[in-house]
């Protein structure tokens, strides 16, 4: 399989960054697309809502369907799972995306901070993927993405935004446990991560990050495109890396997804 033509993708905090990116790449398929996200309204400092997102994806050639969605909040995810297979009839691919972020030391996270990264980030992905996969047992080719990093136990990650980092690494940890439990079912559970920072309001955050040391969410959606469309039955429980998988895939020419080119490139946390 080469195309997501026909199939519905769930992406949670689809409506920016690389969430939005995906679902362009899958809109070009002609993809049913179902943008899950908190955004309604026009945020004072972020771009992008649900509505622009769903507007967008119909613009590449896809079907959009805009849900309002709080990913801390399990009757909402359950409720736009719903809505989402009444809609387009089933669940193809579901993307867990929605992550929260603050790279700050234990001492200067506060305990909002660390229950808001929790909560979106481990807690957001355990739930959408629980709601989901009764779905995904009906689908032809059923993956699900977590964009999450590998698991790296150098402990220079944890020095420095502990809460952020476990929060994460559970995302990934679910990926493991999930690939196991659900491999019989056909289900792929996969994670990608970018090899660079990424040009998104939450990945810039890293240290020292400038935008012309950084590439175009694009890469991450070029990537998740090849995962996505490859045999669920043959692909299970990776922690993929972006550049990797479109090497893999053939990609020579990664000076397209830059942002400055010629530009030396910032590599992205948990990466060693």
């Amino acid at each position: 399989m080469t195309t997501l033509k026909g199939k519905t993708i769930f992406i949670s905090g689809g409506s920016r960054g690389i969430g939005l990116a995906i679902a362009l790449r899958a809109a070009q398929d002609g993809a049913n697309v179902v943008i899950a996200s908190k955004t309604a309204e026009p945020h004072p400092s972020l771009p992008g809502t649900i509505h622009t997102a769903a507007k967008a994806v119909e613009k590449a050639g896809g079907h959009a369907l805009a849900v309002q969605m709080d990913i801390r909040d399990e009757a909402q995810i359950q409720a736009a799972v719903e809505e989402a297979v009444n809609h387009f009839g089933g669940i193809d691919c579901l993307v867990n995306n929605a992550s929260a972020l603050s790279l700050s030391k234990i001492m200067k996270t506060s305990v909002k901070q660390f229950d808001l990264m929790m909560e979106c980030n481990l807690r957001g992905s355990f739930v959408a993927s629980q709601a989901c996969v009764a779905h995904l047992k009906n689908a032809r080719n059923p993956h699900i993405l977590t964009i999450s990093p590998p698991l790296n136990m150098n402990p220079r990650w944890f020095g420095r935004h502990a809460a952020y980092t476990i929060s994460k690494y559970g995302m990934s940890m679910m990926v493991l446990g999930l690939s196991q439990e659900l491999k019989r079912s056909g289900i792929a559970v996969n994670a990608l991560w970018p090899r660079t920072v990424v040009l998104t309001s939450s990945l810039m955050h890293a240290p020292n990050a400038e935008e012309k040391h950084a590439r175009k969410p694009e890469i991450m959606a070029d990537a998740a495109h090849v995962i996505l469309t490859g045999k669920s039955r043959e692909n299970t429980g990776h922690f993929y890396i972006d550049e990797d998988v479109l090497r893999h895939a053939g990609v020579t020419d990664f000076n397209q997804y830059a942002v400055s080119s010629g530009q030396a490139l910032l590599s992205d946390l948990f990466l060693d």
